[in-house]
């Protein structure tokens, strides 16, 4: 999959001395909105781990990445440490950082085989339209709205809203729950027709929209940089189009507490997400009154 966009974008290189340390190069091609989007770099990370362990019969199973430290464009180090290889569960830990630097994203991880045991889903698929019945954020932007710049993640990664509202809508909030399609443009898939579960990973980093859609249009420009990122892999997807079902569950102190679910429509629910954000105001902090969705 390194052919793709997104498998060129996650390439890492062993280090001559060994060690696990492996080296990249991270493009200002993939931001969100500023700096990289922390779930490309999280899979630079989970792909430095991947080729550490050298084990292909264990896939990725979860991961937790906590952002200590911002990692812009160019190159970076990646630091793998092993904590344990099992006979069927391997787990890993890695940090990447810019070149120079101390710290940076960490993350741990663990590898598994597939096992025997029991088989539930006790959650259920958004029933929303297909894409093709859906807008894209793509589309021309209504008449008289300005000051909406993509991130360029965005230009790589197409995203429809199947529910909830755009930015520039009006509306009077009464929930979180927003429902997207999303599709890359340059599919990272395998020779099977597979995602790359590092993929899956990038998307479920994408949950600020379920805090705007419960504090309206009418909120003070803000930002919701991550404070850390845990990804579960559930399954294999092969649809074209995934559906990430996000919400946001409480937020307070400055900080939110939000959770993504990514269904494949044809295999089912293949990754669950959840991540702690906190709050940035480049204008000011709100007032008393702002901090509180209307009504």
């Amino acid at each position: 999959m390194g052919t793709t966009a997104f498998g060129r974008q996650t390439t890492v290189e062993p280090h001559p001395d060994g060690g696990g340390r492996y080296g990249a190069v991270v493009s200002d091609q993939w931001n969100a909105p500023l700096l990289p989007h922390g779930g490309v770099i999280t899979a630079l990370a989970l792909r430095a781990m991947a080729q550490e362990l050298g084990t292909s019969d264990e896939p990725l199973r979860s991961v937790t990445t906590v952002f200590a430290a911002q990692v812009p464009p160019g190159p970076v180090d990646i630091d793998v440490t092993v904590l344990r290889r099992g006979r069927t569960m391997s787990q890993a830990t890695a940090t990447v950082r810019p070149v120079g630097e101390r710290s940076g994203h960490t993350a741990v991880a663990v590898f598994g085989a597939a096992r025997q045991g029991f088989e539930f889903t006790d959650v259920t698929c958004p029933v929303v339209p297909p894409p093709d019945q859906c807008p894209s954020f793509r589309d021309p932007l209504p008449e008289g709205v300005t000051g909406f710049v993509p991130a360029s993640f965005w230009d790589r990664v197409e995203s429809r809203p199947a529910l909830g509202h755009a930015p520039w809508d009006q509306w009077e909030p009464s929930t979180s729950e927003r429902v997207y399609w999303y599709r890359f443009d340059d599919p990272p898939i395998d020779d099977n027709g597979d995602w790359d579960p590092l993929a899956l990973v990038a998307l479920c980093d994408t949950m600020p929209g379920a805090v705007g859609e419960r504090m309206g249009p009418r909120t003070l420009p803000w930002f919701g940089p991550s404070a850390d990122l845990t990804v579960h892999i559930l399954g294999p997807a092969s649809s074209p189009w995934l559906l990430a079902h996000n919400r946001a569950r409480h937020a307070g102190d400055g900080y939110a507490s939000v959770e993504m679910e990514l269904w494949d429509p044809g295999r089912g629910l293949v990754a669950y997400a959840t991540q702690m954000m906190f709050f940035s105001f480049p204008e000011g902090p709100p007032s008393e009154e702002q901090r509180h969705p209307p009504g």
